[in-house]
C-alpha cells in the first residue's frame, strides 16, 4: 500500500509539473495567450448566457403556464398564483444566496467592479453557478429584474476563474474579467459592440486599456454562440422611426431632462429600499426575498406588467400599442417593484428595468407631444425608443454604451441623433442630482471609491498615525513680529503653530502669511505679535483619520502641512503631518502593492524556505502564526498598523493538503497551523517572529 501511495504521489507530481510547464510555455507569447484565453471566455460566457435564458424560460413556463405570451399568461393566472409564485421563488433564492454565495445578491455589476478595484479581478468560481440559479429563479417566478446583470457577473466569474487557473497577474486578470463582462452583455443583447464598450466604460473604467483586442474578441465569440442558438435578429422589431421635423430637437431635450430625473429617482428609491431591508427590518436575511416576493405578487394583482423582464410591455410601447396613462403609471410601479425585488435580496440586473422605464416614459411623453404637435412630432414609439437609451445612460452614467446598446437592440439607425442628444442630457441631469451611478453608489456605501479608485483606496489605507511627525515647532501668541520672522527663517518649516498661555493651539503662521508685512517689519515689531497674523481658520486632523482625509483638507486651504490634534481635545496639538511625507508614503505603498502582487503569484508556485531580501532593509519571510492571532481576522489584528508588515499570502492546511491564499481578504480568520508569508522591514519581521 505504501508503494502504491508513493507512485501515485510521484505520478500526480509529474502531472502537475507537466501542466505547469504547458502553462508557462503558453505564456511565452503573451499576446497569443491572451487572445486564446479570450476565445475560451467568449465561448463559455456565450453558452452560459444561452443556458441562463433557457433556464429562465423554463421556470417562467412552469410558474405561469399557458398558450399566450408570458405577460398574457401572467394576466390570465389566478390571483393566488400571482402572489404565491414570487414568494416561493424568494423562499428558494434566499437560503441559496445566504449559504453559498452572498455576492450573488442584487444586480451583480458592483460586485464585479469591486473585484476589479480591490481584489485584482479575483472572483470565487462558485459565484457563476449560484448567480445563474438564483437569478433564473428570481426572474422566472416574477421578480422585477433583468437577466443581463447576472449574465455579466457569470461571464466575469468565468473570466476570473480561467485567469486564476492560469495564474494570471492582476493587471491581466482585470482584462479577463472585462472579457467575461463584455461577452455576457454581447450574448444577452446580441450586441457585440455594446458588450466591448460596457467592459471598458463601466467595468474597467478605462478607455485607454492596453489589451482591448481580447475584450473585442470575447464579445464577438459570445455573440456568435448566441446567434447559433437564437438567430441573428434584433431583440425588438420597431418601425423605421425618424425625425419628422427639426422642431423635435426641443422635444428630445425635454425628454432627456425627464430621463435624467427618472434615472435619479430610480437610483434613490433602489438604495432607499436596500437600506430599509438591510438596516431597518430585523428579519433573517434568507427570509427577506420571500417577503419581497409576496409584495411583488400583491403589486402584480393590479399591474402584472411589472413582473419579470418586461420585454412584452417594451415591445408594445415601441410599436405604439401602450396607452399613455398606463405607461405613465408603470414608470413608478416598475421603480417600486425593481427596488423591492433587489432590496429584499433577489438576484437580477437593472438594465432591463431601465429599458422598461425608458420605454414607458417615452410612450407617455411621446403621446402628449404627438397630441399637441402632431405635424411636428413622430409617433410615441420613437420617443419610447430614445428614452430607453436615456434611462440606461442616466442610471449607469455610460452614455456611449447606452447609445450603442439601443442601436444594437433595434437595428434602427435613423433615430441616432435624438438618441445621442437624449442620452447625453439624461446623464448630465442625473449626474447633477446624484454624483454616483446606480453601480458606483453601492461601492461608495462600502467605502470603496471608484473615481481615481486605485489612488483613493491606497490613500485610505494609510492612516495619519503611520505618517505624522511627533516633532513640531510652536511659539507663544505674544511673540514679537521680528522674532517671529527670524524663527520662521531659521526653522525652515512651511508652518509654525501658535499657542496661547495654556499651550492650546490658536492657529498657524507661515512666511507666505507674513510676506506682505516684511517691508514694514521694523515698524510692526512693537505693535504686531504672532497671534495677530496667525491663520485661525486652519484645518486639523486626528490620528483616527486617513491620508485621503488629509489630502482633502489640505486641498481646501492649499496647505502643505496640518496640525495633528487629540481626538478628545482639538486644541491640544500632538504633531504635524506634511504633504511631502504623504507623497512618500503613497509611492512607497504603491510600490509595495505592485511588489506584493508579483510575489504572491510566485508564492503560489513555490515555497519560501528563508527570508528573501527584496529591497534594502526590506524582506519577505514565512512566519508561523503566533498563538495570539488565532481565531482573529487580519483586520482585527491590524498587522500593518501594529507590526508594520503586510500579509501577502497565507498557507493553510486542508484535508486535501496545503492551500495557498494569495493576497488574502482582510476578513480572513487566521487558523491554527497557518503560515503567514509577510513583507516589510527586516526589524519588524524579526519582532513578529519572536511572538511565535
Amino acid at each position: 500500500m505504501q508503494k502504491i501511495k508513493h507512485w501515485a504521489s510521484v505520478l500526480s507530481g509529474k502531472a502537475a509539473a507537466e501542466v505547469d510547464s504547458l502553462i508557462e510555455r503558453a505564456k511565452m507569447t503573451e499576446h497569443f495567450f491572451m487572445i486564446s484565453v479570450a476565445v475560451i471566455i467568449g465561448l463559455l460566457a456565450g453558452f452560459g448566457a444561452v443556458g441562463i435564458r433557457l433556464l429562465i424560460e423554463s421556470i417562467s413556463e412552469l410558474s405561469f403556464s399557458g398558450e399566450g405570451t408570458l405577460l398574457q399568461n401572467i394576466i390570465a393566472a389566478p390571483w393566488y398564483v400571482k402572489v404565491l409564485v414570487p414568494a416561493l421563488g424568494g423562499l428558494i433564492v434566499g437560503p441559496l444566496i445566504y449559504y453559498f454565495a452572498p455576492e450573488a445578491k442584487g444586480h451583480g455589476v458592483p460586485e464585479v467592479m469591486q473585484a476589479v478595484i480591490m481584489r485584482g479581478g479575483k472572483i470565487r468560481p462558485r459565484v457563476a453557478v449560484v448567480k445563474a440559479i438564483a437569478s433564473a429563479i428570481t426572474i422566472g417566478t416574477g421578480g422585477s429584474v433583468g437577466r443581463e446583470g447576472p449574465i455579466i457577473q457569470i461571464g466575469s466569474s468565468i473570466g476570473s476563474t480561467i485567469g486564476q487557473f492560469f495564474r494570471i497577474p492582476p493587471k491581466r486578470m482585470k482584462v479577463l474579467v472585462g472579457c467575461g463582462a463584455a461577452a455576457g452583455i454581447a450574448a444577452a443583447f446580441n450586441a457585440p459592440i455594446a458588450g466591448a464598450l460596457f467592459a471598458v466604460e463601466i467595468i474597467l473604467m478605462d478607455f485607454a486599456v492596453a489589451s482591448f483586442s481580447p475584450i473585442v474578441i470575447a464579445s464577438v465569440i459570445a455573440t456568435v454562440v448566441s446567434h447559433s442558438f437564437e438567430g441573428n435578429f434584433a431583440a425588438f422589431n420597431v418601425p423605421g422611426y425618424a425625425m419628422v421635423s427639426n422642431y423635435e430637437v426641443f422635444f428630445y431635450l425635454v425628454l432627456g431632462a425627464l430621463s435624467g430625473l427618472v434615472s435619479w429617482l430610480f437610483i434613490k428609491v433602489l438604495y432607499f429600499s436596500e437600506n430599509v431591508w438591510d438596516e431597518k427590518l430585523n428579519i433573517k436575511p434568507y427570509i427577506k426575498p420571500m417577503i419581497g416576493g409576496l409584495i411583488i405578487g400583491g403589486i402584480a394583482l393590479f399591474y402584472p406588467e411589472i413582473m419579470g423582464v418586461g420585454y412584452d410591455s417594451i415591445d408594445a410601447a415601441l410599436n405604439n400599442r401602450q396607452l399613455w396613462s398606463m405607461a405613465f403609471v408603470l414608470i413608478f410601479m416598475k421603480i417600486l417593484a425593481s427596488s423591492i425585488t433587489l432590496g429584499s435580496g433577489g438576484s437580477g440586473g437593472i438594465f432591463a428595468p431601465s429599458l422598461f422605464m425608458g420605454a414607458m416614459l417615452g410612450a407617455a411623453f411621446g403621446s402628449g407631444v404627438n397630441y399637441l404637435f402632431p405635424e411636428y412630432s413622430a409617433s410615441p414609439g420613437a420617443y419610447a425608443l430614445v428614452a430607453m437609451g436615456g434611462l440606461v445612460a442616466g442610471t449607469t452614467r455610460a452614455p456611449i454604451t447606452a447609445i450603442i446598446i439601443v442601436f444594437e437592440l433595434t437595428k434602427e439607425t435613423s433615430i441616432i441623433l435624438p438618441l445621442m442628444l437624449t442620452c447625453t442630457l439624461s446623464m448630465i441631469i442625473s449626474t447633477k442630482l446624484s454624483r454616483e451611478s446606480i453601480y458606483t453608489l453601492k461601492l461608495l456605501h462600502r467605502n470603496i471609491s471608484v473615481k481615481g479608485s486605485a489612488e483613493v483606496n491606497i490613500l485610505k489605507s494609510i492612516s495619519v498615525e503611520q505618517v505624522y511627525s511627533t516633532t513640531f515647532d510652536n511659539i507663544p501668541e505674544n511673540t514679537r513680529f521680528n522674532d517671529l520672522v527670524e524663527i520662521l527663517i531659521s526653522k525652515k518649516k512651511p508652518y509654525i503653530s501658535v499657542v496661547d498661555k495654556n499651550q492650546e493651539l490658536l492657529g498657524l503662521v507661515s512666511l507666505h502669511t507674513i510676506k506682505e508685512f516684511l517691508f514694514d517689519k521694523d515698524i510692526l515689531n512693537d505693535v504686531m505679535i504672532a497671534g495677530d497674523v496667525a491663520d485661525h481658520h486652519y484645518k486639523t486632523v486626528t490620528l483616527e483619520e486617513n491620508a485621503k482625509d488629509v489630502v482633502d483638507k489640505m486641498g481646501q486651504g492649499d496647505y502643505d502641512g496640518l496640525p495633528v490634534v487629540d481626538k478628545d481635545n482639538p486644541k491640544k496639538q500632538i504633531g504635524m503631518i506634511w504633504r511631502q511625507d504623504l507623497d512618500d508614503a503613497y509611492h512607497k505603498e504603491l510600490a509595495k502593492i505592485d511588489l506584493t502582487y508579483d510575489l504572491a503569484q510566485k508564492i503560489q508556485q513555490s515555497n519560501i524556505e528563508k527570508d528573501v531580501q527584496i529591497l534594502e532593509g526590506y524582506a519577505i519571510a514565512e512566519v508561523i502564526t503566533p498563538h495570539q492571532f488565532e481565531g482573529k481576522s487580519i483586520r482585527d489584528i491590524g498587522i500593518r498598523s501594529n507590526f508594520g508588515v503586510d500579509v501577502i499570502s497565507i498557507k493553510t492546511q486542508s484535508k486535501s493538503g496545503t492551500v495557498i491564499t494569495a493576497v488574502p481578504n482582510a476578513d480572513y480568520v487566521i487558523k491554527t497551523n497557518d503560515v503567514l508569508i509577510i513583507a516589510g522591514e527586516v526589524r519588524n519581521i524579526n519582532i513578529l517572529k519572536h511572538l511565535t
